[in-house]
């Protein structure tokens, strides 16, 4: 099967300045795929790209099998996107919002507010079809801005940071929205931020550091290769976490010392928290739990703020 997005040796300059380091990208029809990385790592600039409104420096780029530089208004029809920002018009309503943006694709009047009401019903903004965007919450406004790039029936979705600030009520309900177009088949695109949403959505995905793909594969598959099954924190009362760094040698397969507290990375974490007292070592709290997505990204691209 042919993939939607295919790229190679993908690069992005603006000027002297490299955002795309020769990527190599493919995605499926129907899958969910997601672009992980810390700020500047290059994934807006990917998605720019890939939404056809920044041409690529250099390299190949196909979208649904036509080529962005020649074939961009053809393919921007075929797409939905939801940018990292709402930008809907707060002097519509909320249907109008999605009736007026249909007819930017051609759809007839008829078949347009049909397939808003639609829309609305699945993002459960029905009973505030008629009110203004203003007075909307976030979380309903995300909500709208999702139904309004499903209005040309995309065959691609992009999805940029789909759930920032919003609470985590209004994040689920986003998610679970999400995950249903995910079950029709729909083929999903986004960068997040938030590694529980990369692990509830992603069927694949790829983090991004400095302009380069430093990892792929599943969630589950990069946990498996970049970290332990088990995580244990440590925190013990000394100012200084690092004094037991030596005295907790041989216990994990890596140890990571924090200003907070340690982290011992284990397959087993009731073994190792046990061995951590036979060695008579008394830490204020300790936590074990499963490994996660946001181990691997922080293993991966370090702990240091990028701005």
């Amino acid at each position: 099967m042919s993939s939607l997005i295919h790229a190679r040796g993908l690069i992005k300059r603006f000027e002297s300045f490299t955002a795309v380091d020769g990527i190599d990208v493919d995605v499926q029809a129907g899958e969910a795929f997601g672009f992980l990385g810390p700020n500047g790592a290059g994934k807006s600039s990917t998605m720019r790209m890939i939404g056809c409104v920044s041409p690529p420096t250099e390299g190949e780029l196909r979208i649904l099998g036509m080529d962005p530089r020649r074939d961009g208004p053809a393919i921007r029809a075929r797409l939905g996107v939801c940018p990292q920002l709402d930008n809907l018009d707060i002097e519509l309503t909320v249907r109008e919002n999605l009736t007026t943006y249909a007819r930017f694709f051609g759809i007839p009047r008829r078949v347009a507010r049909a397939r808003a009401d639609e829309l609305l019903e699945f993002v459960q903004l029905s009973e505030r079809a008629d009110s203004k965007v203003e007075p909307l919450s976030g979380g309903m406004k995300r909500r709208l801005t999702i139904a309004r790039a499903l209005v040309n029936e995309p065959d691609l979705v992009l999805l940029d940071e789909p759930t920032t600030g919003l609470d985590p009520q209004a994040r689920h309900l986003v998610w679970e929205r999400l995950f249903r177009l995910k079950q029709q088949g729909v083929t999903l695109v986004l960068t997040t931020h938030y590694m529980d949403e990369a692990e509830q959505l992603c069927d694949r995905l790829v983090v991004m550091d400095g302009g380069r793909i430093v990892a792929e594969g599943s969630p589950r598959a990069l946990i498996e290769q970049y970290s332990t099954r088990e995580v244990v924190e440590l925190r013990f009362p000394a100012e200084d976490q690092g004094t037991y760094a030596g005295k907790l040698a041989g216990i994990a397969d890596r140890i990571e010392v924090l200003p907070d507290r340690v982290l011992l990375y284990v397959s087993d974490g009731d073994d190792a928290l046990a061995e951590v007292h036979r060695r008579s070592l008394s830490p204020a709290s300790a936590l074990v739990r499963r490994s996660s997505l946001e181990d691997v990204f922080l293993h991966l691209t370090g702990r240091t703020l990028v701005d």
